[in-house]
């Protein structure tokens, strides 16, 4: 009885189906519109369904992914999953990467993995390979990984919905736990379905004298470059990469469209040769695509934190032709 009344205190409420943390914009009398709902998903049990009745994000801590987000009521979206992960665990220990989906942070640049953890790939075990710890609060969730053992890094990720907005936040934090100084960039990689095109919009001022840093074994066949606005499709043969200095990427499909920001930083020092934003295409038998945000390369030192957060954007399509929707929603006329 005393936990029940705690949780009506605390604006919980306890369905025999989960439990349900509220949020409502102005008066907490007033029906919530935002809804963190705890749900079993493909398998898995204690994952999070966080909703505004526009859009709902999914939550799976079993394997540390937001895995999904969609508009509210329908049962997927653009995120990738992988289905024949379906209810699998994480393995720390295997030497295979467990390619689950959805959207993670590793940190970068991907190249000092060998130096810190011994191994180039996997990714190393608490960013990729453990279970989260995760905590409902107003508005959404967040998740806590345990510390990497060879990073000294705990990630907390702090995933977040605003009521009536089709916007999702992600605020990625770094706190260096143990270990010496070390150069770290906050690296968040997001797997999507296969799309019509992915796009990339060039800065006034780019770093790169081509406009993007090829990051793979040769140009991906399919990229454009028009009028500021660097696009590809995903090569069913090989995979491909690339890396551009911009603070936005979106993501096009048939019918729906992801935009992520995350302002690139004046000034500041980033991974992969300069690349604040990167696109990577898989080759068939994985149908997905990636898009990637990095953060500036920072000293993090025992105590230290590094923040970096991203705003995913999901709108339908309006116009039939895709470089005229992604100039249309870049506002690049």
């Amino acid at each position: 009885m005393k936990i029940r009344l705690l949780a009506v205190l605390l604006g919980f409420a306890i369905p025999r189906f989960g439990w349900i943390v509220s949020l409502s914009a102005d008066d907490a009398s007033k029906p919530a519109s935002v809804r963190v709902q705890c749900i079993s998903y493909r398998g898995w049990t204690n994952c999070f369904l966080i909703g505004n009745g526009v859009v709902e994000t999914v939550v799976v801590p079993a394997v540390g992914r937001v895995m999904q987000f969609r508009f509210a009521g329908e049962e997927t979206g653009p995120f990738w999953e992988n289905r024949a992960m379906d209810g699998k665990p994480v393995d720390p220990n295997s030497n295979d990467w467990g390619n689950f989906g959805g959207d993670k942070s590793w940190p970068a640049p991907q190249a000092g993995w060998t130096k810190m953890t011994g191994r180039a790939w996997p990714p190393p075990v608490a960013f990729d390979s453990m279970p989260v710890s995760v905590t409902p609060v107003a508005g959404g969730v967040d998740m806590v990984s345990a510390i990497d053992p060879h990073f000294g890094i705990r990630t907390t990720r702090r995933v977040r919905l605003r009521p009536k907005s089709a916007t999702m936040s992600i605020e990625t934090q770094y706190t260096r736990v143990s270990g010496d100084v070390i150069d770290v960039s906050i690296w968040v990689v997001t797997q999507l379905k296969d799309p019509v095109r992915v796009y990339s919009p060039v800065p006034k001022k780019s770093v790169f004298p081509n406009l993007f840093d090829n990051q793979g074994q040769s140009v991906p066949p399919s990229l454009k470059i028009s009028d500021r606005l660097i696009s590809m499709e995903r090569d069913k043969s090989k995979s491909f990469k690339i890396g551009t200095d911009a603070g936005t990427l979106l993501w096009i499909g048939d019918k729906a469209v992801l935009k992520m920001d995350s302002p690139r930083k004046v000034g500041k020092a980033y991974p992969d040769n300069g690349s604040s934003a990167e696109i990577y295409t898989n080759g068939d038998p994985n149908q997905y695509v990636e898009l990637e945000m990095l953060g500036p390369v920072e000293k993090l030192k025992l105590g230290a934190i590094s923040r970096r957060s991203i705003a995913y954007t999901l709108l339908r399509r309006k116009l039939p032709d895709a470089d005229a929707e992604a100039r249309d929603i870049l506002k690049l006329h």
